[in-house]
C-alpha cells in the first residue's frame, strides 16, 4: 500500500474516531455523529486564515485536509480550554460547540492535502537526518519513528505532517522549545534538545514529504 493510500486509509477510520468519549462534551455523554455538510457551513469562519478547504494557505496557518479528525478536535478542545495558547484561535473556538468542534474537524479531515516542496537544499540531508534518524548524540529521536517514515501520522496518537508549511512546523517547534505551547510534553521534550538550524532543516524537510 503506497503511503497515499495507507494515509487515506487511516483517515478514514480516524472519522470513526473523531468523537472518543474524552471528547465528549460530559462523561457517558453519547459521541456525537459528525456532519460535513454541518461541518463545511461551520467552517465559514475558518476560511480566512484556513482556505475553504483547509489547504495551501498563508505559511504561517496550519494545512488542515488530511489531518486525522480527532487531532483537529483536541488542539480545538485545548484552545478553547486555554491548554493552548494563541489569542486568535482562543476566540474562535470559544464560540464552538461540542458539535461544532466534530463537525469542522471531520470536514477538514475529508479533504485531500495538496503537497508540499522543500526549498532548501543546503539543508535538506540535515533534515532528512534527523525525520529519519534523530540525533543520537543528544538522544533526540527521530521524527519518523512517531509520524511515520512518509510523514502520514497514525490516528490518536501522532498528527500527519507531510507537506506541512515548513514556517509553521518551524513556528510550532521553537513555541514547544519555549514553552509557549505546552499542550504536548513528547514534543516540548524533542524540541529543548534541538537548535535552530535543526528545527529549520527539519520542518523544510516534513513541507516535502509526500
Amino acid at each position: 500500500m503506497t503511503s497515499t493510500a495507507l494515509r487515506s486509509a487511516w483517515s478514514l477510520a480516524a472519522l470513526a474516531l473523531a468523537t472518543l468519549p474524552a471528547l465528549a462534551a460530559g462523561a457517558g455523554a453519547p459521541a456525537a455523529k459528525p456532519d460535513l455538510a454541518k461541518g463545511q457551513a461551520a467552517s465559514a469562519v475558518c476560511q480566512a486564515c484556513h482556505t475553504a478547504d483547509g489547504s495551501r494557505g498563508a505559511s504561517a496557518n496550519p494545512i488542515l485536509a488530511g489531518q486525522f479528525p480527532e487531532y483537529l478536535a483536541k488542539q480545538l478542545h485545548d484552545f478553547k480550554s486555554g491548554k493552548r495558547q494563541n489569542a486568535i484561535m482562543q476566540g474562535m473556538a470559544a464560540a464552538l460547540s461540542e458539535e461544532d468542534i466534530v463537525n469542522i474537524a471531520a470536514f477538514y479531515a475529508s479533504k485531500q492535502a495538496k503537497p508540499g516542496a522543500a526549498r532548501n537544499k543546503d539543508t535538506v540531508l540535515l533534515g532528512e537526518r534527523i525525520w529519519r534518524g534523530g540525533i543520537a548524540d543528544r538522544k533526540i529521536p527521530a521524527c519518523s519513528g512517531c509520524h511515520g517514515p512518509a510523514g502520514a501520522g497514525l490516528p490518536i496518537q501522532y498528527p500527519a505532517l507531510a507537506g506541512q508549511h515548513a514556517e509553521y512546523t518551524e513556528a510550532q517547534l521553537l513555541a514547544f522549545r519555549s514553552g509557549a505551547r505546552a499542550n504536548n510534553a513528547q514534543m516540548t521534550g524533542v524540541a529543548a534538545k534541538m537548535n535552530d538550524a535543526e528545527i529549520k532543516a527539519v520542518a523544510d524537510y516534513i513541507a516535502g514529504l509526500r
